[in-house]
């Protein structure tokens, strides 16, 4: 798998992602989806820190999280929450490509009055994730090949109020990706694929 920044960039400038309803209660919250290394494609993840109040504890995600008030937009936001879990300053080291789909969250399965933004940008530069260990528990660069082939795809079976149920994942490692980021990661596929069809429909004319 191999990408180029132009080519990435004029997909999100030719692409309007879909934005959730919002009501007057509704909050926001934003990631960022971090790309290194475009000939041989890699994206950073993290292992949430272990928290009994936190639905997501634990769960391999992007480094991310809730809008504030002194946040100008959830692009701000994004910069902000990576900067704070990860130690990494994307104005300074990284080019901002767009966001992807909204994302409604769910907690248990429930839905919740969450909306989730990802953001996608493409480091510049090297650098090295510090993890802030009251929120995170691991930083990792994990290829992206194998995820957008299905190489790595698994399930994840999940037990809850006396129903089993399966839901798509990819193994990384001894962890796995599912449930948000999963969705996330598939909205972001789902561009490189009508990226790629489109490239094979114009060499064909």
């Amino acid at each position: 798998m191999r990408l180029s920044l132009p080519d990435l960039a004029a997909l999100f400038r030719s692409t309007t992602p879909k934005v959730e309803p919002r009501g007057a209660g509704t909050r926001l919250a934003a990631v960022a989806a971090v790309l290194r290394n475009l000939e041989s494609p890699e994206i950073l993840l993290i292992k949430r820190a272990h928290h009994p109040h936190d639905p997501w504890s634990g769960h391999m995600a992007f480094p991310g999280g809730r809008h504030e008030p002194s946040d100008p937009d959830t692009v701000a936001t994004a910069l902000r929450e990576t900067r704070e879990e990860v130690g990494i300053d994307l104005a300074a080291s990284a080019a901002y490509l767009g966001a992807l789909d909204d994302v409604h969250a769910l907690s248990r399965e429930m839905r919740i009055d969450l909306v989730i933004v990802p953001h996608v940008f493409v480091l510049a530069t090297d650098v090295v994730p510090v993890p802030a260990p009251e929120e995170v528990e691991a930083a990792m660069w994990v290829p992206l090949g194998p995820m957008f082939r299905g190489e790595t795809e698994t399930a994840l079976s999940y037990h809850h109020e006396g129903k089993d149920q399966r839901f798509p994942a990819w193994q990384v490692g001894e962890d796995v990706v599912w449930g948000l980021t999963h969705r996330m990661l598939e909205s972001f596929f789902g561009l490189l694929r009508l990226h790629d069809a489109l490239r094979k429909t114009a060499s064909s004319l």
